[in-house]
């Protein structure tokens, strides 16, 4: 069976998750592996047989997806090439991580795709979603990457099809200790506004990892550090909380450790506040923006025990074999 397994490469969910995927897909089947976008800063340690721009959105500096970029670097003539350059009919199955140019190709040649991926769960009519509706966004994720059919991944397990995060080996063989510092993400902010937001807890030691440099420096209790899988695993794994966006795969990672969370969704992201409602539910505090009127909300996370129990078995193998064995002829 010839499978083509294709992964977003915008932020570093989806490649760390493919990670683990990879070799259990390998053992099984003839593969070949697609990543479409830009902004990840993890690296997949595989041959990729298309590495594509495809379509990305941009984070900015102050929040959020940076709209206008995401729609300056959205070339249309350059997908429609690039989707022809994949020699799609050649598989027998796509299995897509929330990319779209192998969904779309599939789609236009009749190809069965499979939707394996975060995104198919936050889209499922019984998972949480904000108390604002967003057309724009629920249309976007709806169209961006179709498929036949899905198996989905979130917070917990909302329908039959829905399944709880598959959380990396490297994650899952840490021995977590609460130590004196607490970790930040927020790529969507630049250094000086995080700066400027966390040197108000002058008795609060920050690791914060940022897009935005390219070398670790510290200002006073703050240490910054570049976007590197090794620091930022060392980092979580003592850590005595985390803040970080809504997205996926960090959350989920927090919980199963059994780590403090705070997030803040991502402005101009619909996936991401479906998230928040999600976690919020879970009782994760979550903060709209990173403003100073939310230096007290902070404050009492900071000062306060949080206990989330959660079962996240590992499931990745079963769910592979699910999905072949459907597809099998």
């Amino acid at each position: 069976m010839k499978v083509l397994y294709a992964i977003q490469g915008t932020g570093n969910g989806h490649l760390s998750r493919a990670r683990d995927i990879i070799p259990i897909l390998q053992q099984k089947v003839d593969l070949d592996i697609l990543v479409s976008g830009v902004q990840a800063d993890v690296k997949l340690p595989f041959t990729i047989k298309y590495q594509l721009q495809g379509l990305s959105f941009i984070f900015g500096k102050k929040g959020g997806v940076d709209l206008w970029k995401t729609i300056k670097n959205s070339d249309f003539r350059t997908f429609r090439k690039e989707m022809n350059k994949i020699n799609i009919q050649q598989y027998d199955l796509v299995i897509n991580d929330f990319e779209p140019l192998s969904a779309w190709a599939a789609k236009l040649k009749n190809i069965p795709c499979v939707s394996m991926s975060h995104q198919a769960a936050v889209k499922a009519k019984e998972s949480p979603k904000p108390k604002k509706r967003d057309v724009i966004g629920e249309r976007i994720l709806k169209r961006y990457a179709p498929t036949n059919t899905y198996y989905g991944f979130h917070f917990e397990k909302y329908n039959l099809k829905i399944f709880t995060p598959i959380i990396r080996k490297e994650i899952r063989d840490l021995k977590p200790i609460n130590g004196n510092h607490f970790t930040v993400y927020l790529p969507a902010y630049g250094d000086d506004k995080l700066i400027q937001f966390f040197s108000q807890f002058k008795n609060t030691n920050w690791h914060i990892f940022s897009k935005h440099t390219k070398k670790s420096y510290y200002q006073k209790n703050i240490l910054i550090e570049p976007v590197n899988n090794e620091a930022f695993i060392k980092s979580f794994e003592t850590c005595e909380g985390i803040i970080c966006g809504a997205g996926f795969e960090t959350p989920a990672e927090a919980l199963f450790l059994q780590k403090k969370l705070l997030v803040i969704p991502m402005k101009n992201q619909y996936e991401q506040q479906c998230n928040a409602a999600a976690l919020e539910n879970l009782g994760v505090p979550v903060v709209k923006k990173l403003k100073n009127k939310h230096i007290q909300i902070v404050h009492e996370w900071i000062a306060e025990d949080q206990y989330i129990p959660v079962n996240y078995p590992n499931e990745t193998e079963d769910i592979i074999d699910l999905i072949i064995s459907e597809r099998k002829p």
